[in-house]
């Protein structure tokens, strides 16, 4: 049984296809796999829409000179990460000229705490590099 809240058109085809079972709430167990079909596309369509107005009013907000994001908050995270960044830096030195998956691997396997709990990734470690001008 598949459960989820939210996928793309092409998913939903492709598990009606693979005759995946579907339960919709709104529709019940018997839904119609060609209901199902329309109601995904629709669903594609209508995320498509909300995107484009979402980018839109904040590209109006922008140009009025509305000032969006939290710069208070912008800035004690850009103060942060410095500060893990400087204590980082005779590691990530070492590390310097390996991959950033490998320097993320290797970071994990020092149990290095990432910046954002978890492990370590590849953006992460590019991230941290570049602030230091390693990379």
């Amino acid at each position: 049984m598949r459960r989820c809240d939210s996928i793309n058109c092409c998913t939903a085809i492709a598990a009606l296809d693979e005759r995946t079972p579907f339960i919709v709430a709104e529709l019940g167990r018997d839904a119609d796999p060609f209901m199902l079909h329309l109601f995904a596309a629709l669903a594609e369509k209508e995320r498509a829409l909300i995107s484009r107005r979402t980018k839109e009013a904040l590209a109006a907000a922008k140009a009025k000179g509305v000032k969006l994001g939290n710069a208070k908050l912008a800035k004690a995270n850009k103060a942060e990460a410095a500060a893990r960044d400087a204590d980082l830096r005779p590691v990530l030195e070492e590390l310097a000229g390996r991959s950033y998956r490998a320097i993320a691997a290797e970071l994990d396997a020092r149990k290095i705490p990432a910046p954002h709990g978890g492990g370590w990734n590849h953006m992460s470690a590019a991230c941290s590099m570049k602030r230091l001008g390693l990379a």
